[in-house]
């Protein structure tokens, strides 16, 4: 019994010791990966006129825009409008009490009056001294008093005219009308209360807003302010920006650029931007949201533009991977522009004609040697070399290299597998034997 279990566990030492010897075996291999090369595919860096645009975010607002009070002090006795409609300029809002001040006006009326009666009996006057003078019947000093009573008199008569205007003024001043065409908010004073028109804060009985046209109203940043040359655009140039509302595909429509501000907000970094937009039909709302993509003044300009995909980013950094003349991937850092037809234009870091890798960027690092495919071969499953003609011998010299070490790496690896003295299970029969001997001497 007891040589029975001594030869399992010789059984059992001898195959961990062949697991071992694979395990030490396999770890002297080479490592993975070394097959070759990495394939990648690459398309080159071109230049092509680009109509660069820059889409900002904006809001509409009217070009006109009242707040409507009160000029004089009363009771609202009427609302002549129907509030959210459309106004034009002249038109009733509201009326107040003018019993007051058209008291006040005839009272002015009454004063003008007396006064021009006065003036007639002064100048009567004065004309009756003259005539004594001549006849040296008075003196001149009553001449003299009589012409200055008439010129007195006639200073307050343009007095008592002035307070007569203001009170007229005062009287169509109970009439409020809309002082520009547009569309009329709710009121915010209804009938009955008194509003005061010489306090601190006169109160809005309603606005008025101008509908047609529009602005649209947005911040451009510093660079693109600076790139498009925006400082000598407005007002003298017809340059047309896209508009579009909120729901709305693309910029269905077209604005015309009015303002440019005459300096950049420090605290922003912003320029504020206003572009002239028709609404003939005023289903523009002021306070609406809208895209704004402003183009380029200059129009097309040349550019650098590669594929998307070969941009990567690396924290606060972009950057491409390019194919050298060692057929080595170098990493290339770069300063993005917008995109444009599915192709990101490049302002700096690349020229025209370098191959980019756009595919593979997850198998590469930089300075590994790479294998390279152009875009549209790779696309059509036909394997093409990155570089001319001449430098296809170069391709070979990269692959030898890499085969030799795996070659020679795999024939260790075989002969674990064709050894014959490890052979464990043959070396434990004996010991099982003398066990099954011993065991028929007992029986």
């Amino acid at each position: 019994m007891v040589k029975r279990k001594t030869g399992a566990v010789l059984l059992l030492v001898a195959a961990a010791l062949m697991a071992c010897g694979k395990k030490d075996e396999g770890a002297g291999g080479p490592p993975h990966g070394m097959g070759g090369a990495p394939e990648v595919t690459v398309a080159a860096a071109v230049s092509r006129p680009i109509a660069e645009t820059v889409e900002f975010p904006a809001r509409l607002e009217a070009v006109e825009q009242v707040q409507i009070r009160s000029r004089v002090t009363g009771y609202i006795q009427g609302i002549h409008f129907q509030q959210g409609a459309e106004v034009h300029k002249g038109d009733l809002l509201f009326t107040i009490d003018a019993r007051t001040y058209e008291a006040q006006a005839r009272a002015a009326e009454s004063q003008v009056a007396a006064l021009n009666s006065r003036i007639d009996m002064a100048r009567i006057a004065l004309a009756r001294n003259e005539k004594l003078l001549a006849t040296q019947a008075t003196s001149q000093r009553e001449v003299d008093e009589a012409g200055a009573s008439v010129k007195d008199l006639e200073a307050t008569l343009r007095g008592a005219q002035a307070q007569l205007e203001s009170a007229k003024l005062d009287v169509s001043f109970t009439r409020v009308l809309s002082p520009i065409t547009g569309r009329v908010g709710k009121a915010e004073i209804t009938v009955g209360n008194l509003v005061q028109a010489n306090g601190p804060e006169s109160p809005v009985l309603t606005t008025v807003v101008s509908s047609n046209p529009v602005y649209v109203s947005f911040d451009a940043d510093e660079h693109t302010f600076v790139r498009f040359g925006l400082r000598g655009q407005a007002g003298k140039s017809k340059l047309e920006v896209g508009v579009g509302l909120s729901g709305e595909t693309g910029f269905p429509h077209q604005a015309r650029l009015d303002y440019v501000d005459n300096r950049v907000d420090p605290g922003t970094g912003g320029v504020k931007i206003r572009a002239l937009l028709a609404n003939p039909d005023g289903a523009l709302t002021p306070g609406l949201f809208a895209r704004v993509k402003l183009p380029d003044p200059s129009g097309g300009r040349d550019a650098v533009v590669v594929s998307e995909r070969a941009i990567g980013t690396d924290q606060d950094r972009k950057y491409v991977f390019v194919v050298g003349a060692d057929k080595t991937a170098q990493v290339r850092p770069v300063k993005p522009g917008p995109l444009v037809d599915g192709m990101r234009v490049i302002y700096d870091g690349l020229k025209p004609g370098e191959m980019v890798i756009v595919n593979g960027l997850m198998r590469i690092r930089p300075g590994v040697p790479v294998t390279a495919k152009l875009e549209a071969a790779a696309d059509a499953g036909a394997a093409a070399p990155l570089a001319a003609e001449p430098a296809k011998p170069a391709d070979k010299p990269m692959e030898k290299p890499m085969e030799k070490p795996m070659e020679k790496a795999a024939k260790p690896m075989e002969k674990p597998a064709a050894a014959k003295p490890d052979r464990a299970p043959e070396t434990a029969k004996p010991a099982g034997a003398d066990s099954k001997a011993t065991d028929k001497k007992k029986s």
